[in-house]
């Protein structure tokens, strides 16, 4: 059962504002604390807009208790109609910067209209003040923590934070995408040109490709997803990990399996072997960008093992 906002009595007000003030408090507390050991410089200026809402509340229980005395009825946003309904978007972890800054806003804007609102529907002067100070105060509270950005988050600070969120990107996306995709790449090499120089045909190739690929893409996923939960490692979400990494398997098998719909069998198999290059030098140039592997080894580590892939297979289908 939720209320009207336009039916709140100015108690029921002061006690929203409250409950307000604190919620957000604790969400920058939550953000900080999550972003402490990647991100310290973004922490530590969620820290300081944490105390600035403490502030808040600490002002809107000096007011409630001068008009309306101790008790403090329990009305949260849940209860008035016309709040949004906010993503736990502090509970993921690891989360980055980036959210954590797109969700403050959101939140300092609604914060600001509901008292924009609230001074409307107040009749006490001291009340309209406190509520006219605290939505001046949301309406500065972007550039304030733009300050704060411009005092903490120094160019080294930044640079370091870069770094992090790097870190994260490969380990919770680099690094499984790449283990499909060199799965899904090299070990359907063998099947896949086995059956095609076996049997001469296209059709049975591709479906021999095809199933390949899609099994190896859910062994792969399964593999990652159990492998661990991510909480140690700072790997992410299993779940996630395993659909990146059942993906990219599917698709580096996928890759070389599409041209056997050429009727052609000479034709489907002379673009199947570009394709593996390209897949192979794709493969190179993730491992050289990302996980920093001279260009050179880690050109000659997949090549060499994609070429003694590929010649098994076609050495097996011509047996």
């Amino acid at each position: 059962m939720t209320k009207n906002f336009k039916n709140l009595t100015e108690r029921e007000i002061l006690a929203l504002a409250i409950t307000l003030e604190e919620e957000d408090g604790r969400i920058y507390g939550e953000f900080a604390q999550g972003l402490m050991h990647s991100y310290p410089a973004t922490a530590k200026m969620l820290a300081e807009m944490q105390a600035e809402e403490s502030g808040h509340r600490a002002s809107l229980i000096d007011l409630y208790r001068s008009r309306f005395g101790e008790h403090i009825p329990l009305i949260r946003r849940q209860d008035v109609k016309g709040f949004v309904s906010r993503p736990a978007v502090w509970l993921v972890r690891p989360i980055g910067p980036k959210a954590v800054r797109s969700a403050i806003e959101s939140m300092e804007g609604e914060t600001r209209r509901f008292y924009q609102f609230a001074m409307a529907h107040t009749t006490d002067v001291s009340t309209r003040k406190l509520l006219g100070d605290l939505a001046e105060a949301e309406a500065k509270h972007t550039a304030a923590a733009g300050t704060i950005e411009k005092e903490h988050l120094t160019p080294d600070a930044r640079e370091g934070e870069a770094v992090a969120q790097r870190r994260v990107f490969v380990l919770q996306f680099v690094q499984p995408g790449l283990a499909g995709l060199m799965d899904g790449s090299v070990s359907t090499l063998a099947p896949v040109f086995a059956a095609a120089f076996a049997t001469k045909s296209s059709w049975d190739a591709f479906l021999v490709g095809l199933a390949a690929s899609i099994g190896a893409g859910i062994s792969m996923a399964f593999a990652e997803a159990l492998s661990d939960d991510g909480a140690i490692t700072g790997r992410g979400n299993p779940v996630v990990r395993g659909l990146v990494t059942g993906v990219m398997t599917t698709a580096g098998g996928i890759g070389h399996t599409l041209p056997y719909l050429i009727p052609n069998f000479n034709t489907a198999t002379e673009i199947a072997v570009g394709v593996v290059s390209i897949e192979l030098a794709a493969i190179s140039w993730i491992r050289h960008h990302y996980m920093e592997t001279p260009l050179v080894r880690a050109a000659l580590q997949v090549v060499l093992g994609g070429v003694l892939v590929f010649l098994t297979g076609i050495l097996i289908g011509k047996s």
